[in-house]
């Protein structure tokens, strides 16, 4: 089945956004990062206040990834045009739709914005722990450039791998 790719510009999506990401987050990363750390996260980077901040002061976009009208994941990038490149900030699918290659198809969506901007790199983070995501983003072609670890308050650290893929 084809994604649809719907753009989050609305109080309405942006809450659906909120929730999804709360859904998300909590069935995929407990057992690679604390339950406590996830309740931080979302609440610091995915929770409505701090979408609405990454929409519409902070340049980041977002789409709800539908399957027949059932958001069934997201996607969140920002266009950094001066040094050519798309950060893809979030990529999360429910769990019954994972492995069914949506994630591959939500690739292939961002490998046509970043060439439409003509950018030459889409990058990432990714946590170090996270072995399966690691896997898929070097399926794709993605490499491991840096090793980061970046402390995000409350006691909590983000340690990630940053991927790019040169386009």
């Amino acid at each position: 089945m084809k994604l649809q790719f719907i753009p989050v510009e609305t109080k309405e999506q942006i809450c659906l956004l909120a929730s999804l990401a709360d859904k998300v987050w909590h069935e995929f990363f407990p057992g690679i990062i604390t339950v406590e750390q996830v309740d931080y996260m979302v609440e610091r980077f995915q929770s409505e206040k701090a979408l609405t901040k990454q929409i519409t002061k902070e340049g980041y976009d977002y789409f709800l990834l539908e399957l027949n009208s059932i958001s069934i994941g997201y996607v969140g990038i920002h266009i950094e045009e001066d040094t050519k490149k798309l950060f893809l900030s979030k990529l999360y699918l429910l769990k019954s739709y994972r492995g069914k290659g949506y994630a591959s198809q939500t690739f292939e969506f961002l490998k046509g914005i970043a060439t439409a901007y003509q950018l030459k790199v889409i990058y990432l983070t990714v946590n170090r722990g996270n072995g399966h995501s690691v896997d898929v983003y070097k399926n794709w072609g993605f490499v491991t450039v840096k090793e980061e670890a970046a402390d995000i308050g409350n006691g909590f650290v983000m340690d990630d791998y940053i991927m790019e893929y040169a386009l």
